[in-house]
């Protein structure tokens, strides 16, 4: 209409941002028109968006923040409790609404499928340690949501997701299916053909997490995917027909990995044994509540399209997990051709 004065734009503070699930938000946000402010300690990829501000500190001592405001923040790099404590604290008084980037990691109990929003999460230990180990990872994230809520009562998003994947991915756990079946050859599959997997394309969360926030929404959700089951045999049948690869899956049980010293996720990755209960349904996390949110997800073919040309401009990432090399790979591959009675163990 005539006269009508237009909105001015969304004013955005991310902590964090130069990584890889901040990149594409930051990324989204300024394709959007929003003024992004960065608060990060700046020892990486400095300059890497020219249209955002850059604020350079440490999270546990914001003070660089003080004095300012912004509508929204959305913290992506969160871990510890006691970094969240300081800037949810800082910024109660000058952020209208702050978007909490948690874990499924925090659920006290992963063994059966179906954990929702409303499961138990992992207790508080009675010591809270300096350092994250992998044992502490998921009660720290829990007491990290707490204290972005206690700074902010009902202005506060917490996300959930769990295996994030896409271009940037500084893990390669899901990179390392792309490569490996794009590879072709025969490739070691782990576990059972019709096993769920379940993760998220990095993109689809930023944006989903921007619509969130922009809407003032609150509460809190499992960010996973694909919206419909997913199994790791039709994930790598995918992969091949995406590569034209001429890749052989030859199908490895937990036993026999477990028995020969294979570590689970690590070397390779999106496999938890069934019979390990403890984590064995970290992939069948329900994501009903976030859907009805509006939260959707691309085409699997995309994700691996664009994951593949991703990988062709860039090495192995540097923090990528140790995964099985090529020497141990074709070991076990010859282990799984002879009978069970002549195969030793490898060490």
């Amino acid at each position: 209409m005539p006269g009508t004065l237009a909105r001015p734009p969304l004013r955005l503070l991310v902590l964090g941002g130069t990584g890889f699930l901040g990149r594409h938000v930051v990324h989204a946000a300024l394709a959007r028109g929003w003024r992004v402010s960065l608060f990060n300690r700046g020892r990486s990829a400095r300059g890497l968006f020219p249209g955002a501000e850059e604020i350079h500190g440490d999270r546990a001592d914001p003070r660089a923040l003080a004095g300012r405001s912004w509508d929204l923040a959305i913290d992506t790099s969160g871990i510890h409790p006691s970094q969240v404590r300081a800037s949810a604290g800082l910024l109660a008084p000058s952020v209208g609404h702050y978007t909490y980037l948690s874990s499924v990691s925090v659920y006290a109990g992963l063994a059966e499928p179906g954990v929702d929003e409303d499961s138990p999460v992992a207790p508080a230990p009675a010591y809270v340690p300096d350092v994250i180990t992998e044992e502490s990872y998921g009660a720290l994230k829990a007491m990290a949501e707490e204290e972005a809520r206690r700074a902010m009562p009902g202005r506060v998003l917490v996300v959930r997701p769990g295996l994030i994947v896409g271009p940037w991915d500084p893990s390669d756990r899901f990179g390392y299916w792309v490569r490996r079946v794009a590879a072709g050859g025969r490739v070691l599959a782990p576990g059972s053909p019709d096993r769920p997997v379940q993760f998220i394309d990095a993109r689809d969360l930023a944006e989903w997490m921007l619509r969130m926030a922009e809407a003032r929404s609150t509460g809190t959700f499992n960010a996973v995917g694909p919206q419909r089951r997913l199994s790791l045999e039709w994930l790598l049948e995918t992969v091949r027909v995406e590569a034209d690869s001429g890749a052989e899956l030859v199908w490895a049980s937990d036993e026999f990995l477990l028995e020969n010293g294979v570590e689970p996720w690590k070397e390779l990755p999106l496999w938890i044994p069934e019979i390990l209960p403890q984590h064995r349904s970290f992939m069948e996390v329900s994501n009903a509540r976030a859907v009805a949110a509006g939260l959707t997800f691309r085409r699997i073919l995309e994700t691996v399209a664009d994951v593949r040309a991703w990988q062709e401009q860039h090495p192995v990432p540097p923090f990528a997990l140790p995964t099985l090399t090529a020497s141990r790979e074709q070991q076990l591959l010859r282990m799984l051709t002879r009978p069970a009675s002549a195969r030793p163990t490898a060490r």
